[in-house]
């Protein structure tokens, strides 16, 4: 049983506050062999990541994989590094900002954070942090769109285990998954749209690949509903963008050992579509909403030499939702929904300034 944290004394006729907890996966420190070595043993140690018998998974963890792959996969985020750090952390930051603002010409007073399930930083520091602050009430949002055992219950998990030690804790929501969710599918559709504006949509001989993180076969056999609200996704975003059946396809990617995965696999199949005489592919990644490696290497780079190599001609990879302001819109239009009944309101004079300051800004901006 876990042993509750000393706390201060409580104090009576404290301000209670209301929190968003954004969450993402995570991300190294560092684009170097011994950052990444230190990410990928706390991600591959979680035993709803890697269902094997701990007995059989430490020795190859522990004696072949994290002295092979760190080096193999520092080189692949150096690729993707930017100045500023972590794509995924650098979104993940602008996103929480932006929300944040947004809630607050709603008129709602709530502070918005984010942090990772791996690496920095971490749900419990973070956490902590919050209720330092005065927040008696937090809203889990994991910035998973379609429910997994091994993304949005890990990062439950591990919330959940820092309540654990908590002596005075604080109320928790969850939001288990939004891959159907309206605001979200119109969000992508706006993207690809947008996308297709400025770059020209293909009229023949092309096609819209949907690709998402893949999981092992055996999870959707066990009771994971991530495969079916994958398929929900694709087939909403298909109908917004009005699309026929042989105009897209839905894949998975990111294979990881010998066990069979949920499929198609993106890779061959952009190496099967090209050989078909398919000249153009569009990717686009609706199960990440913020750009990654495995989106900015995985596709836009390896995706890209496995079209071209097979004899297609024309890739484009379309960005993931990041900061547009549809996206953002919805993401709070998600944490309204799920933030019902809790007092969220801010002063209405203060709501109007929060407005002021919004419309003064967009003005500035288009001026």
């Amino acid at each position: 049983m876990a042993r509750c944290q000393p706390e201060p004394p409580f104090r009576h006729g404290t301000a209670a506050k209301t929190a968003i907890l954004l969450i993402n996966l995570g991300t190294p420190e560092a684009p170097t062999a011994p950052a990444v070595r230190c990410y990928l043993k706390e991600f591959l140690s979680d035993p709803r990541v890697v269902e094997i018998p701990r007995f059989v998974w430490w020795p190859i963890l522990n004696g072949i994989i994290l002295n092979v792959r760190p080096k193999k996969s520092a080189e692949k985020y150096a690729k993707i590094w930017t100045p500023d750090g972590s794509p995924l952390k650098v979104h993940s930051e602008r996103q929480s900002k932006l929300l944040r603002g947004f809630l607050g010409t709603r008129g709602h007073d709530v502070t918005v954070a984010y942090a990772m399930r791996y690496g920095e930083p971490s749900i419990p520091a973070v956490l902590s942090r919050l209720k330092a602050e005065g927040c008696t009430r937090i809203l889990l949002l994991p910035l998973y769109p379609q429910y997994s055992s091994s993304t949005t219950a890990t990062a439950f998990d591990a919330a959940f285990a820092w309540a654990a030690t908590q002596r005075n804790q604080p109320e928790l929501r969850t939001v288990r998954s939004f891959a159907d969710d309206k605001g979200y599918i119109e969000a992508l559709a706006e993207g690809i749209r947008s996308y297709w504006g400025a770059e020209g949509r293909p009229n023949s001989s092309y096609r819209l690949i949907m690709s998402f993180h893949g999981v092992p076969r055996s999870t959707l056999d066990k009771g994971d509903p991530y495969h079916c609200e994958c398929q929900k996704t694709g087939r909403l975003l298909a109908e917004a963008l009005r699309l026929g059946p042989n105009e897209y396809q839905i894949c998975f990617q990111s294979r990881f050992g010998r066990a069979e995965w949920l499929q198609p696999y993106t890779a061959p199949t952009l190496q099967a579509l090209a050989k078909e005489g398919v000249r153009r592919v569009d990717v686009v990644c609706p199960g990440f909403v913020a750009d990654c490696l495995e989106t900015l290497e995985e596709i836009a780079l390896e995706g890209k030499s496995a079209f071209l190599g097979a004899g297609g001609k024309d890739f484009r990879y379309i960005p993931c939702l990041n900061e547009r302001e549809t996206w953002i819109h919805a993401l709070a239009a998600l944490a309204e929904k799920h933030l019902a009944g809790w007092p969220t309101q801010m002063p209405a004079n203060a709501s109007e300034l929060a407005a002021s300051a919004q419309r003064a800004k967009a003005l500035g901006a288009t001026s």
